[in-house]
């Protein structure tokens, strides 16, 4: 049974894939998602605001000073043993992880404008990198800000990137673009390798004791998967990009539905934060046992077959859909005394 799958032009042996997350910091882990069959490994993210930081506080310590006597030579910084950029640290486990593993490994690069940050780019392929996913979180605050000039972002932060490198470039999306099929064709056209459908923007709670914002992690829920699948359903076959579903990925079911929407590869993190490296083996013992069952001997194989472009009625992708949901809804009565 072929379990192997083709993603942004990279062969893999397997469509689970961990995303981006703390899992990825320590080598010994890195290696544990290795040996519990991970096709490939996605590093944890390098954020813009950290390399930002970095140059500012480069700038001062190699400014401070210069301007009093000649003894200013001495505040300069030493070697990079000495002053360590945490831009250079995520580089350096880049380069350890690429050694490690026999698997791909994808870097991650998250920022949420147009500048420098994205040289980084170059620098994680330099390191070893496979691929490179882009990850853009962005909430837009400014009533004044169009729709369009978000959009615009994207393309141009793609560009950007892509320019610096030869490696695949994988664009990581939310999905609240007011045409997410327009959007997909224009990152596919600017030279998008891959669209990993949807990042998950984590919502901030109010204190309502000490009136204070404060920020909550909260693992993903199965039920979030139906949405991307649904856009991958849609957009398999209109667009070159391959496609990966990430977002409430928590049984060998849920792969086996990105799958036949249309995913390359699946992206797995809450289950196996929660769970451990090892929850891959099952996921994959359970994707093979489903295979088998249904006939399928390769990945690539069932990889769409319930896509829009393939289904029997894909109106149910559509407004059809919606309505016949709403329809099927039936009010729960109390039991009689």
């Amino acid at each position: 049974m072929d379990l192997s799958t083709d993603y942004m032009g990279l062969r893999i042996s397997s469509p689970i894939v961990p995303s981006a997350s703390p899992l990825s910091r320590k080598l010994d882990s890195v290696k544990r998602l290795e040996d519990a069959g991970a096709g490939a490994i996605t590093l944890y993210s390098l954020f813009e605001e950290q390399i930002r930081f970095d140059n500012a506080e480069l700038a001062y310590f190699l400014e401070r000073g210069t301007d009093n006597f000649a003894e200013s030579l001495t505040y300069f910084p030493e070697t990079a043993t000495t002053y360590h950029f945490s831009a250079d640290a995520y580089l350096e486990h880049l380069a350890k992880v690429k050694k490690a593993v026999a698997v791909p490994v994808i870097a991650s690069l998250n920022g949420s404008s147009l500048g420098g940050w994205i040289d980084c780019a170059r620098k994680m392929e330099q390191a070893g990198a496979d691929a490179i996913e882009v990850n853009l979180y962005f909430v837009p605050t400014d009533p004044k800000v169009l729709g369009t000039t978000i959009e615009q972002l994207y393309l141009d932060v793609l560009k950007a990137v892509r320019g610096s490198v030869k490696i695949p470039v994988a664009m990581k999306l939310g999905p609240w673009f007011s045409s997410m099929s327009a959007m997909a064709a224009k990152l596919d056209k600017a030279g998008a390798r891959g669209l990993v459908l949807f990042n998950r923007f984590y919502q901030p709670v109010i204190d309502i004791e000490a009136l204070e914002v404060l920020p909550k992690l909260e693992l993903s829920r199965p039920e979030e998967s139906r949405l991307p699948i649904r856009w991958i359903a849609i957009l398999h076959g209109q667009v070159k990009a391959s496609l990966a579903l990430t977002t409430g990925i928590h049984s060998a079911e849920d792969v086996v539905r990105g799958l036949t929407a249309g995913a390359s590869v699946v992206n797995v993190c809450s289950l196996l934060l929660k769970d451990g490296p090892g929850r891959i083996a099952d996921l994959t013992r359970g994707l093979a046992g489903w295979m088998k069952e249904h006939d399928y001997d390769s990945v690539e194989s069932m990889c769409g077959i319930m896509s829009q472009k393939s289904c029997l009625h894909p109106e149910a992708f559509e407004r059809a859909n919606y309505m016949k949901t709403l329809g099927s809804f039936q009010e729960s009565r109390p039991a009689p005394h």
